[in-house]
């Protein structure tokens, strides 16, 4: 439990986030905020480009 107080120090939020996965064991909730991160990264860096109404028309 030590490393991940440390973690915490260094990451903020993202660490805060990681032990309170751990402290609750809510491990389901991990695949679930890694995809909304993707989506948002994808959402990020096709916001200008051709393949925007193809994204566009998925959602």
């Amino acid at each position: 439990m030590a490393t991940v107080s440390g973690a915490k120090g260094y990451l903020g939020v993202l660490g805060e986030f990681i032990e309170f996965i751990i402290e609750r064991k809510s491990y389901w909730l991990a695949p679930l905020i890694f995809i909304l991160l993707l989506l948002g990264a994808l959402g990020f860096f096709l916001e200008g480009s051709v393949l925007a109404p193809a994204i566009y028309s998925i959602f």
